[in-house]
C-alpha cells in the first residue's frame, strides 16, 4: 500500500491519542488488520466521532503515514446499535473482537474472518438478549473453526471412536481435553494422560483452579489436574451441533422452550471453548471477566 488506500472496515479498538484523536484497531476486508489515526475524532462536533466507535463498518480512505496511517474519509455503513443497548450482548461482541484480533493478520486480506464477524455481530445485535449466551458461544466455535482450529467433538480424540450422547443414562459423561484437542471417552482417560502429561506440565504453577470453576485462569494449562474436564450428554449434544450455521436460529423458530436459555450449560460450554481458545493462541481473552459477571446468575439447566 502506498498513497491513500481505499478499505471496508469494522472498528474493533479503539485508543485516546493526543489530545483528540483516536488511534483504531480496524478488521478490513481488503488489508486485514490496519492501526490508523481518527484524527479529531473526540472533538464534540468532529465527523469522525460516531464513525470511530466500535462496531461501526465504514468505507475508508486512507492515508499512508511513515509511522501511523491516517483516516481521512469514513462513511459508514452498518453499525449495530442494539449491542451498546445491552450489557450482556456489549460484552459477547467484544469477546467476538478479542477472538477475531487474535487471528487477524496485518496486510493479508481476509474476507472471511471479516464477512464472519460481521455475521455473529448482527445475530447477537438482534437475537432475543435471552439467548445472548448460545449465541457467544455458537459464534465462537466458527471462529475457531475458520482459523483451522476447531475441537474435536465428534470422535474420541484418543482413540478415534465416534462418540454418540447418551440420553437414557443421567450419570454419562464424557471427558473434555483442551490439550488433546476435544472430546475423549473416559476409558481412555489413562492412555490420555500417558500421551499428553509431561513432568514439566505437573511441575508448572500450584495455581488455583478458582475462576472458573475446574479451569486454570491462566492461557497454558498449568498442572495435571488441568488436562481435562467432565461433559455430559446434552452438552456433548450441543457441541457436536455447533457447526451449523443456523442452529440458534433453527431451535428458536421450531419451539423456542427448548433452548437451554443463559443455563449452566451454555456458561460450561463457554468456559470450555475459552479455555480452549486461551490455550491454542497463548492469550487471555479479558472480555471473558465481564461475561463471568453478566451471567453469574445461570437460570436452570433446560434439556434443548
Amino acid at each position: 500500500m502506498s498513497g491513500t488506500y481505499k478499505a471496508l472496515g469494522i472498528n474493533l479498538k479503539s485508543a485516546p491519542l493526543g489530545e483528540s484523536d483516536r488511534l483504531l484497531t480496524i478488521l478490513t476486508e481488503e488489508f486485514g488488520l490496519i492501526r490508523a489515526v481518527a484524527p479529531g475524532s473526540r472533538k464534540h462536533k468532529s465527523s469522525l466521532g460516531g464513525r470511530s466507535s466500535l462496531f461501526v463498518v465504514n468505507h475508508l480512505l486512507v492515508a499512508k503515514g511513515k509511522n501511523l496511517d491516517k483516516i481521512t474519509q469514513a462513511e459508514s455503513q452498518e453499525s449495530y446499535p442494539g449491542l451498546s443497548h445491552d450489557l450482556g450482548k456489549l460484552t459477547a461482541g467484544q469477546y467476538l473482537a478479542e477472538l477475531a484480533l487474535m487471528q487477524a493478520m496485518d496486510d493479508h486480506p481476509q474476507p472471511e474472518l471479516f464477512c464472519l464477524l460481521r455475521e455473529h455481530l448482527s445475530r447477537l445485535e438482534k437475537m432475543p438478549t435471552a439467548v445472548t449466551l448460545p449465541c457467544l458461544v455458537h459464534a465462537t466455535y466458527h471462529l475457531l473453526a475458520l482459523a483451522g482450529l476447531p475441537p474435536q467433538v465428534q470422535t474420541c480424540c484418543v482413540t478415534q471412536q465416534p462418540i454418540m450422547p447418551n440420553f437414557a443414562d443421567p450419570s454419562w459423561r464424557v471427558g473434555f481435553s483442551t490439550l488433546a484437542g476435544g472430546t475423549f471417552l473416559l476409558s481412555a482417560l489413562d492412555r490420555l494422560k500417558a500421551e499428553h502429561l509431561v513432568p514439566k506440565a505437573a511441575a508448572q504453577s500450584g495455581q488455583s483452579l478458582g475462576t472458573p470453576k475446574g479451569f486454570s485462569s491462566s492461557p497454558k494449562l498449568a498442572r495435571a489436574s488441568d488436562l481435562y474436564v467432565e461433559i455430559g450428554a446434552i452438552e456433548l449434544d450441543i457441541l457436536q451441533q455447533l457447526a451449523q450455521p443456523d442452529l440458534i436460529q433453527s431451535w428458536l423458530v421450531s419451539d423456542s422452550s427448548k433452548v437451554p436459555i443463559v443455563s449452566r450449560i451454555w456458561l460450561s460450554l463457554e468456559r470450555i471453548l475459552r479455555q480452549y481458545a486461551q490455550y491454542h493462541y497463548d492469550r487471555p481473552i479479558r472480555s471473558a471477566t465481564l461475561i463471568d459477571a453478566c451471567f453469574a446468575d445461570a437460570l436452570p439447566v433446560c434439556d434443548p
